[in-house]
């Protein structure tokens, strides 16, 4: 997909062939095909890492719909969701942004870190989001009424929320709410086996270590280890890759940039893996 230069959006087409594995925490499962057999469309709240991204690729594929991923950022606009016209050729076209895609073909559209757009942004989603279920494209004239086949989907992460990058309650009430959280321990190391082929070992000692630092949160860290840190640390590990380097490059850099804290972090590794 081409998109304008000027605003970086990010718009990925994933068409639903084989599911991606994911384990359920709940009935989360459940309860989206609730809201997509209902034509409802659903919010999705949780920690960076706890699975939010994947759960919407596994349930678009178990759903057999294509889906199309926004990551939203500062400079979103509703251009580059609903579409704008481009001189090619000597000619100017219209071009569909993936918002309009997903109304167009009946897919689920997924916004991520929905609350990072910009306020005048996300106004577009409000005729969607109700029972209207209408998408109006003003410098086309279009209005396209949704099919039954299309979901909206937006998530984002409530401990970054404050006063001018929290969500409006007159968007946040439009939507069926899920919230995530970091997995319970028996449920991640099943992830951790499943996603990596590790020995359920290694990933009891992974997590019981993701545990010891997410008690560190409250203190020095903004964020606790997340689930595709663990991930990525098993991969590493899996590869060959030394556990403590294989920690320290995919758990503990990544949660700080402070020396002194990282070096906190690895003393809570070494007595894991020491």
């Amino acid at each position: 997909m081409t998109t304008s230069p000027l605003h970086r959006t990010t718009a990925d087409v994933n068409t639903a062939a084989d599911a991606p594995f994911y384990q359920p925490q709940g009935d989360e499962v459940a309860l989206f095909e609730y809201a997509y057999n209902n034509q409802l469309p659903m919010l999705i709240k949780g920690p960076t890492g706890c699975g939010k991204t994947r759960f919407i690729s596994y349930m678009a594929a178990r759903l057999g719909r294509p889906v199309y991923t926004v990551a939203c950022h500062d400079d979103l606009t509703a251009a580059d969701l609903v579409g704008r016209h481009l001189i090619g050729d000597g000619a100017t076209y219209w071009q569909d942004g993936p918002l309009t895609r997903a109304v167009r073909e009946g897919a689920i559209c997924y916004l991520d870190e929905v609350v990072e757009a910009r306020k005048d942004t996300t106004v577009v989603l409000h005729p969607l989001s109700d029972d209207r279920r209408i998408l109006p494209i003003e410098r086309t004239g279009e209005l396209l009424q949704a099919p039954p086949e299309f979901m909206l989907v937006v998530s984002y992460n409530p401990g970054y929320q404050h006063l001018l990058k929290g969500m409006k309650p007159s968007t946040r009430q439009r939507f069926v709410a899920l919230r995530f959280d970091y997995p319970d321990a028996r449920t991640e190391q099943e992830i951790l086996v499943g996603e990596t082929g590790i020995d359920a070992n290694l990933a009891a000692r992974l997590v019981n270590l993701a545990h010891a630092l997410r008690a560190l949160q409250d203190h020095d860290l903004e964020e606790g280890a997340s689930t595709r840190l663990l991930v990525y640390t098993a991969t590493l590990i899996k590869s060959g890759c030394d556990p403590m380097a294989a920690c320290r490059a995919a758990l503990a850099e990544p949660l700080s940039d402070d020396l002194e804290t990282v070096q906190a972090l690895m003393e809570v590794v070494e007595a894991s893996f020491g």
